[in-house]
């Protein structure tokens, strides 16, 4: 059988006690035509191979460059070098892939992370980018687990929608009409989408929020993980074209059951990765302390990224209303000084980033759930706060803030009466004889149910300490980019 190997990881972890292995893997540098640094994805950590001299054609040694692959047998003993506890002395050594050194983009060398996304498909074998999708494949699987040891059901929701869950128009068309400008139109001369596959016009989803709320009203508790997709010519470090949502529904759940929830998810895949990863992030707290030397040192974080991770698990998370927050951004020094880029104007305002980070990074220095938004600035699905103030009509969402990044996740109790639901509707100009199978779940036993959603990329980027987006994710989607 050819694949008899032993994977690095493991290997490392055992005693050297002479025993015969298999490895296989990329070279990552031979020095002296004697030592193979070898790595094959499992760890950061390299086996050293030991290249007896004299035993190996020369015509074999000069096919041994950086990132050739390799098959080795051989004993393992223990190492005499510092730093490893093994070395792998070779007995055979077969290639199974060459690599011509002189084309190899990626140099034994430290390459900047503008320069390895030009580079995507390969940067999977930098150390920097073994560890992060080590973290985010852990991510992936805890998300799974937490839902499912807890009874949920995992739901595919469409990718392919006639619906705009955020009301925000920021979609990709689908379609198969011709774009050549060919296309039947109607008598007021739009385009006619009758003749178009599905017969209407359709979209790539922004969320599986809705169909993941008929989910939630027959089966109780479900999830949905899947990509998501917003049209936003957004060239920012925190924004992508496409993206990942996990999207939690739950029957029988209030405002303050749904924080309770996203608080608890957060800390256990946070907890998940210290516990099962804690290699990487090691590595990866290392490599955010270089890079912060570089910043003045009022740019740089108070605590390191382990200590960070550690402190969301040790502490509540700090609840406030947003009509407080507002008061706290207002009086605070930073606006007083304008210095915020975006002025706190007051009552009704949209936060932004900057605002969002004040609160979490100065003033309250732990992770933050803003609850009780104006109803002007948020989506129709979310529920009406009854004994408001008049002119301060809120509604009953949260958002859910971390350190480094702002806003990771966005929820609601979602509105369960159907006259206060057709109205805001109505508001919002929002054809409700197309949304006619959603308001089904308010017509036949509803009930009160909320949910949020967690862009998953962000709580990647907050786990492994990556300061932009597009290093979180294998193949970043972004205006004017879909290379891969």
């Amino acid at each position: 059988m050819f694949n008899k190997r032993i994977k690095i990881k493991e290997l490392l972890t055992q005693e050297p006690n002479g025993q015969e292995v298999i490895v296989m893997g990329w070279v990552r540098t031979f020095r002296n035509n004697q030592f193979i640094a070898l790595n094959d994805g499992s760890t950061n950590n390299n086996l050293q191979v030991v290249v007896e001299l004299g035993k190996f054609d020369d015509e074999l040694l000069r096919r041994i460059t950086t990132s050739a692959s390799l098959k080795v047998t051989g004993i393992i003993e223990p190492s005499l070098g510092k730093g490893q506890k093994m070395d792998l002395k070779a007995a055979t050594i077969e290639i199974l892939g060459d690599s011509d050194a002189e084309k190899y983009p990626l140099q034994p060398k430290k390459h900047s992370l503008e320069f390895l996304r030009e580079k995507a498909h390969l940067r999977f074998r930098t150390n920097t980018f073994g560890s992060v999708f080590r973290v985010r494949h852990a991510l992936a699987f805890a998300v799974h687990k937490f839902f499912n040891d807890k009874g949920f059901l995992y739901m595919h929701t469409p990718i392919i929608t006639a619906s705009d869950a955020e009301g925000a128009g920021e979609m990709f068309k689908v379609t198969t009409l011709p774009v050549d400008g060919s296309a039947t139109r109607d008598d007021a001369g739009k385009i006619d989408f009758k003749e178009d596959f599905f017969g209407r016009a359709t979209n790539l989803t922004v969320s599986g929020q809705l169909e993941g709320e008929l989910g939630a009203t027959a089966f109780g508790d479900i999830y949905t993980f899947g990509p998501t997709f917003r049209a936003e010519n957004s060239n920012t470090a925190r924004h992508l074209a496409e993206f990942w949502m996990i999207e939690p529904e739950m029957a029988f759940y209030d405002l303050e059951d749904n924080a309770n929830l996203a608080e608890e998810f957060i800390q256990y895949l946070i907890k998940y990765v210290i516990e099962n990863n804690k290699e990487d992030l090691e590595f990866l707290a290392q490599r955010l302390a270089e890079e912060e030397k570089q910043l003045p040192q009022d740019k740089r974080s108070e605590m390191g990224l382990i200590e960070k991770l550690e402190f969301v698990l040790a502490n509540s998370f700090e609840r406030l209303t947003y009509t407080e927050a507002i008061d706290i951004l207002k009086n605070s020094n930073q606006n007083k000084k304008k210095k915020f880029q975006y002025e706190v104007t007051g009552w009704g305002m949209d936060l932004q980033s900057e605002h969002e980070r004040y609160l979490v990074e100065k003033h309250f220095k732990k992770p933050v759930i803003l609850t009780n938004y104006p109803a002007a600035i948020k989506s129709f699905y979310m529920r009406l706060d009854d004994n408001c103030e008049p002119g301060k009509q809120t509604v009953s969402a949260m958002d859910i803030l971390a350190p480094g990044i702002g806003e990771i996740v966005g929820g609601s109790q979602r509105e369960e009466r159907l006259d206060k639901l057709e109205a805001r509707m109505k508001e919002m100009n929002i054809p409700s004889e197309e949304m006619w199978w959603y308001l089904d779940t308010r017509r036949f036993g509803t009930v009160p149910h909320a949910g949020f959603g967690l862009g998953f990329e962000r709580m990647v980027q907050f786990v492994t300490g990556m300061t932009n987006i597009r290093d979180v994710i294998a193949f970043p989607r972004t205006p004017g980019s879909a290379e891969f």
